[in-house]
């Protein structure tokens, strides 16, 4: 087995820029200066790993002309990579990513789960659904390299166990060994904000914002946070809990055991709650989406009201964090500017004034599929490095992950 770089070696920098280079190219062909634009790394960085990967086969290059000027087109090769998997387990989904030779082809499927549903039966419906989809590609789970799931809810990195006082509390004590055996195979369990925020950098449009937090307003609320260009997991790995981030004091009794958390106020659970009362009729995530679109004032007005409370909780976390980019997604998100003009809003008239003019609040391009490319990505890394992104297969994780090595 192949030695791994040391974090913060020479060789995890080269790993980590070739990453970076490789995830450019996905998308399309591009020349060595619009390499260098899109990753930040200097030309002549470039063009050493474009050599390195033109010998190994794993790219080619062709003379073009950009702007008059003659220049070498540089395109991405099918090198067979690994077969990776990512999860994304919700209160009533599971989402499912595949990615098939190293992302050579992406498979995506979400199946509904019953409310209330055991954490045993998610698992065995995602692994049901994991074999018809890989049968389907003439795939096995023996050609699986790696696994990442994500789950809503806190995870203790020195343990891989999902913690209590979470919106899954079916999941509570589950560890990522459990998860492991049903799969027949290691599995990496990580929170599902920490996801999207890798996402975001990954297949998102803000893959060279090092200072990033993406927020999820779902059943509950939770944040991924990228510092200096690493998601930061904090000491036992539950950074990011905005949704406990008190905004009333005097208000609704959190299932944290403490009142006026922003989530008894602007996640979907609440909202639901709000206007099941207000109407007196059962009310869904995906009817207040599509009651808030077709102008419903009642729910636009919650939903404004949210975007108040998430606005001064974002502006709170900013103040000690200073993050460039705020991203909003979830389920709830899918309303744009609806939630999105409140928290802006809120945001300028909380934060401190300097980052009202340099963080932007933006909402996720990735809709519903951020938690689970995330997952897939991180899957990725782990495969690469036969080892998993933020510590071992036994479960201990680094309490900071280089996001720039999850990009590949």
């Amino acid at each position: 087995m192949a030695k791994r770089a040391r974090p913060g070696s020479q060789g995890a920098l080269r790993a980590a820029n070739e990453a970076r280079l490789v995830q450019a190219l996905r998308g399309a062909p591009a020349t060595q200066s619009e390499l260098a634009e899109r990753t930040g790394l200097a030309n002549a960085t470039v063009s050493n790993i474009v050599r390195d990967l033109r010998e190994r086969g794993a790219v080619s290059t062709s003379p073009t002309v950009r702007l008059g000027r003659r220049a070498s087109l540089v395109t991405l090769e099918q090198t067979g990579g690994p077969t990776v998997v990512g999860v994304d387990f919700g209160r009533q989904h599971v989402r499912i990513a595949i990615a098939v030779d190293g992302a050579g082809e992406l498979v995506e499927d979400e199946i509904p789960l019953p409310p209330g549903h055991r954490a045993e039966e998610s698992i065995a419906a995602a692994v049901g659904r994991l074999d018809e989809l890989l049968a389907a590609a003439s795939l096995g789970r023996g050609d699986i390299a790696a696994i990442c799931a994500g789950v809503p809810g806190p995870i203790d990195s020195r343990t891989g166990t999902v913690l209590g006082q979470t919106i899954l509390p079916e999941w509570e004590g589950v560890a990522a060994s459990d998860v492991a055996e049903a799969f027949g195979m290691p599995v990496e369990l990580v929170n599902d904000a920490d996801l999207g925020a890798i996402a975001e950098r990954a297949f998102g449009p803000h893959g060279q914002v090092d200072d990033l937090v993406f927020v999820k307003v779902g059943t509950g609320i939770g944040a991924g946070l990228v510092l200096g260009g690493r998601l930061h997991r904090s000491a036992i790995g539950i950074a990011g809990e905005l949704g406990h981030v008190q905004v009333e004091p005097n208000g609704a009794l959190c299932v944290c055991g403490n009142r006026g958390c922003l989530e008894t106020l602007a996640s979907a659970r609440a909202m639901a709650q709000s206007l099941s009362t207000a109407l007196g009729t059962p009310i869904t995530t995906a009817d207040i989406v599509r009651r808030a679109i077709d102008g419903d004032p009642a729910t636009r007005r919650v939903i404004d009201d949210a975007g108040v409370a998430i606005g001064r909780a974002v502006a709170t976390a900013a103040s000690l964090l200073a993050p460039s980019l705020v991203v909003v997604g979830g389920p709830i998100a899918e309303v744009g500017d609806l939630l999105l003009g409140p928290v802006r809003e809120s945001f300028r008239r909380f934060a401190l004034h300097p980052l009202t003019t340099t963080t932007r609040i933006e909402r996720t391009s990735l809709g519903r599929r951020a938690e689970a490319l995330g997952a897939v990505t991180l899957a990725g890394r782990s495969a690469v490095d036969d080892a998993f992104i933020g510590g071992s297969r036994d479960g201990r994780m680094r309490s900071m992950v280089d996001v720039n090595e999850v990009r590949a």
